[in-house]
Formats: C-alpha cells, structure tokens, sequence
C-alpha cells in the first residue's frame, strides 16, 4: 500500500536527534516559553526574512491572534469585514469570526484553486478592511496584484500560510537572493505546524510572521495572557505558546525544509509530465518555486469512483476538501449561497501522495495506474 503521507518515514531520520534534544530540554527544566522557542522564532524569522516570529499554540490560533492583535492596535474594528477565498479550509472563515470580524467569501481563479484578484475589488465595501489570502494547497495566491489592490484601498493584507512554508515568490529581473518567501508577502502570516505539514511538529504548533515591531510585540503579549511581565495583564489575552519541545524539534526539521520541498516538486514535476489521462485534470504549475506542493490535487468529474479503484490497486488518497464552508451545517445562514467555482473544486478535487520520502518506483505506480484508469 501506498501511503497518502508516511509521517513516521518522514520523522524517522530525525528520531536520534529528537530523544538527544528531549533529553536536554528535560535536563534544562524549563518547559514553557524558554531557549528553544526563542531559537525557533529567530530561526524561522531569519528563515522567511522577516524581522519577529511569533510562536503560538497552533495555526487556527496564529490568525485569530493577528486579527485581534490589529483590533487591539485599533487598525481593524469588530464587524469589519475581511474578504476570504470561497474553497479554503473551514478554519480560515472560523478564525475571522472567532475575532468578530465578518468573513466576505470570494471565488478563486480555478486553475490556480487561489482567490481570483479581480473578484476581491468586486466585494469591497466601506466596511472592507483587510484581505485574508490563503495559498492554497501550497501555490502562493497572486501576492503582487493582491498588495496593489490593497495599496490602492487601504486594506490590510494576511497570509495564511499554514500550507506553503518556503514557496517563493520569484521577481522578474531580480537576483534569486532577494526573492521573498511566504511569511513575508503581506503585512503578517500564519503558519500552521501540524505533523503533516511541510515542515510539521510532532503535535500542534504554530507561528505568526511579521515586519511590524508594534504589531509583534502586542502578539507576544496576547499569546500569553495579556502578559509582558509575569502576573501583569495589560491585554485580555489567551492561552497559546509554542511548546517548548516542538520548537526544538521544529527546528532541528527547518535545515531540511528547502531540500523537502524540492523532492515534492520533482515527484509533482513526474506527475505533471508522465499522467496521461484525459478524465484527470491536473493542477497549475508555471514550474517556478512558488509552489511547495503541500498537496497534489487533481480534478475528476467522478471523484468518488477513482478514489476507490485507487485504493484497490493499492494507493490511499485524501479529499482536500468534501464540503465547502458555506455548505456546511455550522453556516446554516449561507447554505443557499452560490459558489459554483468553489462548488466545483470541492466536487471534483483529489489529493495523490506526495512527499519527500516518495520512492521513485512509488511514483512511477502511482503514474501507471492513473494512466490505466
């Protein structure tokens, strides 16, 4: 069999490299908010060069704290609206709500599955005030046009990230040294580091990005209680810090985490080259590193037929996602909404296996049965 994802392969190299630092971490005696999320945070800021990181509880709670953290700034107020893609993972819309602010849901483009640019000027209103752009699947959203579009109304723009750690964006003309990673595209990112991520902890974590030093330093403090200094509360925070020890495990994955992404894009690129199939669509790629293939998605008008005659030829595959949010049961109010480029992607869409423990003889089965079908 297969694997849709093979996180035990995955972590297995690391395995030595975890019990040393577990065993250091419990010899150091502080548990919470200590050396190893600090390093960390420096890490993967210097890593997606920006200037502060943010560790929090996991990714849902990285974007609830950057809408509240602008609400308590006082840039966003509640019930301002944020316009979100139609076809993202339901936490993305929970988040937006969990800060009373008020989720606008736009299409995306369909080849690119990302939020389509010319339809987020269609849905501003005077109550519009910030942009959530989700790169989806691991391809970034159209950052340029999106920022531009922003600019020109004076809209906050966050990224949520949680699915492309290192995707770049490649400017034309410049040298690839000051191309821009995921993280730093936007006025503040969420990162989510659950296990199956492309760079995934071994439980749940998650970190905030940003430029903006007031911005951090309201974060740091919202993540901890309202807290700077030790039983002083000068915000109503919450409860949600990075864990001490999957910061030091997060980071002995990070050096890894470009060469991972590579392997994910060669298994993409024999996907895209060797599938034949005229009842499989198969996903955008102009071939540039502005995609990390956190999943590889194709589009089949009968989904649930190929799944099955995958799964009998040995190949687990993931549906990413079944429902889309305004047709699920806890959005009883949007139930008679009309998405039909988002209905479309979340009836049609199939996740193949992809990651950087994917043996060549793997994907060349994967291939064949496909083009077999």
């Amino acid at each position: 069999m297969i694997k849709f994802l093979d996180l035990k392969k995955i972590n297995e190299s690391y395995e030595a490299d975890f019990y040393e630092k577990m065993k250091l971490v419990l010899e150091n005696g502080w548990y919470i908010l200590g050396n190893e999320v600090k390093a960390f945070e420096s890490d993967f800021a210097h890593y997606c060069g920006t200037k502060y990181c943010v560790g929090v509880g996991n990714g849902f709670d990285a974007l609830v704290l950057i809408f509240k953290a602008y609400i308590q700034l006082g840039k966003l107020q509640k019930g301002d609206e944020v316009i979100v893609p139609a076809n993202t993972y339901i936490a993305s819309v929970l988040a937006i709500l969990h800060a009373d602010l008020i989720p606008v849901l736009a299409e995306p483009d369909l080849k690119s599955y990302n939020i389509n640019p010319g339809l987020i000027l269609k849905k501003i209103t005077p109550k519009t005030k910030a942009v959530l752009a989700v790169h989806l699947y691991g391809q970034l959203a159209e950052m340029r046009i999106i920022n531009e579009i922003a600019n020109q109304n004076n809209l906050l723009v966050i990224e949520d990230a949680a699915q492309a750690h290192g995707a770049v964006l490649v400017e034309s003309g410049m040298l690839k040294g000051e191309n821009k990673k995921s993280g730093n595209l936007s006025n503040a990112a969420a990162f989510s580091f659950y296990p199956g991520k492309n760079l995934g902890a071994l439980g749940d974590g998650g970190a905030i990005t940003t430029n903006d030093a007031q911005l951090a330093k309201v974060l740091y403090s919202l993540r901890n209680y309202g807290s700077q200094k030790k039983y002083h509360n000068e915000l109503v925070g919450v409860n949600s810090r990075l864990d001490e020890l999957q910061a030091a495990f997060l980071n002995l994955k990070l050096p890894d985490l470009n060469q991972d992404n590579q392997k994910r894009r060669e298994v993409a690129s024999r996907y895209l080259a060797e599938i034949k199939n005229n009842k499989i669509i198969l996903p955008f790629w102009n071939l540039s590193e502005n995609h990390v293939f956190h999943l590889f998605v194709i589009r089949t008008e009968n989904r649930d037929e190929l799944q099955k005659y995958l799964l009998e030829n040995g190949i687990q595959t993931m549906i990413h996602y079944p429902i889309p949010t305004h047709k699920q049961k806890a959005f009883s109010d949007w139930n008679k909404l009309s998405f039909p480029v988002t209905e479309k992607i979340h009836n049609e869409v199939l996740s193949l296996p992809i990651s950087p423990v994917m043996r060549n003889d793997e994907v060349s089965f994967v291939i064949e049965i496909l083009n077999r079908y």
